[in-house]
């Protein structure tokens, strides 16, 4: 069933006559996307808000390749925004464009290519209606999978028209695919390799020769298109797997890239994670340093030799491991009856299903089974956030409260107000965690404590019982 035109708004033109009447003149989608870039560029304006860590990188040989004219591909590991950038390239179109109205290939009112809109055009002349296309329409992706077929990029034959007397040479009998109907708009192919190699060659010869071969018959279609195309450095460079003409018809290969530091993945994590509207719960909330706790388990993945690189650590893996860890004690406020609360290291074992989930070990046998790995990583990460955060020198007066016969048993099921009470009895402890940013809140400073004892453990100041119920331990000299 045809879409229904877009109505226009009042004061834009409705027919070929109309449009012609105002001087408008055609132009390429790649000149259209150059123009509005220009004009962010000189404005100062974000061109691809929301993304993090590529100002300095990808970002610039993005708008390059654009102010060239050029096809891109987006060359990088999984999670790195391959597929965000593509889709906010979408923001760079004009917020509409005419095109004769119902037409298949979104044909310029005075450039068109298509069978139909010829044909419309030659009977009906000026008085040809139009629709205004909007930019969210302009937009097609496509995940490239072994069995996509020429009839689903391109087009096929099809079988009704040909049923209705029309010749199999007549181009009006072609069903078009998805890149014909992206005519003057952007298509994005994800995982390019992946694509059959002579699926790649009819992509080539749709975006080279401007033809394609569909049952024989050789059709003409001289489309307009800016083209991103996302791989896998391993797939793409490695194993020979996309061929070389059309590697050379994409302009620029840009390479994507991990957060470099551990702001911009905290950065990442705030934004992407998954937020619920208010539900009577209790309100949690989240420390700095075990914020950066995630994020630097994530990083110590991405150079672990015994976590595969080649399929990457994706920044998922820190949006999931907050909203699991921040899910947690969530959990035990609601339990405890808690009006608030906030993530503990007792809280961390909660993290192995998130994580294990998303990584690829280079090895997998009995001697190194993932939690043992994952675990190992985490009290690194721990260890490391402990250092930057906290001088052991500081903590002189909790370790001699510990040496004097003091044991703390910590676990997530703990009641916060068990912590406020040992922060009034231990000498020292107030003012660490006062230097932890805790304040009065009870759920901070239960958190502040767990870290500060879990820190002087792993730095040989404080043994540590295992295997308490709810993932805590027991300190002691």
């Amino acid at each position: 069933m045809p879409v229904a035109p877009t109505p226009p708004p009042i004061d834009r033109p409705r027919t070929i006559g109309e449009l012609r009447a105002t001087g408008y003149e055609p132009r390429s989608v790649k000149a259209e996307m150059r123009t509005n870039l220009i004009a962010r560029l000189a404005d100062e304006r974000p061109v691809f808000p929301g993304i993090i860590g590529y100002d300095e990188s990808v970002i610039p040989a993005l708008e390059n390749a654009i102010l060239a004219g050029q096809d891109v591909c987006l060359l990088g590991e999984r999670g790195q925004a391959k597929t965000r950038l593509a889709r906010l390239l979408v923001g760079l179109l004009d917020e509409a464009v005419p095109a004769v109205a119902g037409s298949e290939l979104n044909d310029d009112p005075l450039t068109p290519v298509g069978v139909d809109a010829l044909s419309r055009i030659a009977q009906d002349r000026d008085a040809t209606p139009i629709e205004w296309l909007p930019r969210g329409r302009r937009y097609a992706e496509k995940l490239a999978t072994p069995d996509i077929t020429i009839a689903d990029l391109i087009g096929e034959v099809d079988p009704i028209k040909v049923a209705e007397g029309r010749y199999l040479a007549d181009a009006s009998t072609i069903h078009y695919g998805l890149i014909p109907r992206t005519n003057r708009g952007i298509f994005t192919i994800n995982e390019l390799p992946d694509l059959a190699e002579r699926i790649q060659v009819g992509l080539l010869n749709i975006l080279e020769e401007r033809d394609v071969q569909v049952r024989g018959y050789v059709l003409r279609l001289p489309l307009d298109l800016f083209v991103v195309a996302s791989a896998n450095p391993e797939d793409y460079t490695s194993r020979g797997r996309i061929i070389t003409p059309l590697k050379d018809r994409l302009g620029s290969q840009i390479r994507t890239h991990y957060p470099r530091s551990i702001e911009d993945e905290i950065a990442i994590m705030r934004q992407e994670r998954v937020r619920f509207g208010p539900d009577g719960g209790p309100d949690i909330d989240e420390p700095e340093y075990m914020l950066e706790l995630v994020a630097e388990l994530t990083h110590l993945c991405r150079r672990s030799p015994e976590i595969s690189q080649r399929s990457g650590v994706s920044v998922r893996v820190s949006v999931a491991n907050l909203e699991v860890l921040v899910a947690n004690a969530f959990k035990r406020a609601v339990r405890l009856g808690e009006a608030s609360g906030a993530p503990r290291v007792s809280d961390l074992g909660a993290l192995l299903p998130s994580t294990i989930g998303k990584i690829e070990l280079e090895t997998l046998g009995d001697e190194s089974p993932e939690e043992r790995i994952v675990d190992r990583l985490l009290t690194r990460a721990l260890y490391n956030v402990f250092a930057r955060h906290v001088a052991l020198d500081e903590l002189d007066e909790v370790v001699e409260a510990f040496e004097s016969g003091l044991v703390i048993e910590t676990g997530e099921l703990v009641p916060s107000a068990e912590y406020v009470r040992w922060l009034h009895e231990t000498p020292g402890l107030r003012s660490a965690v006062r230097r932890m940013g805790a304040g009065e809140s009870p759920g901070l400073i239960a958190s502040a404590v767990e870290f500060i004892l879990e820190g002087l453990h792993l730095h040989r100041r404080l043994n540590k019982e295992r295997g308490l119920p709810g993932g805590g331990g027991r300190y002691r000299a």
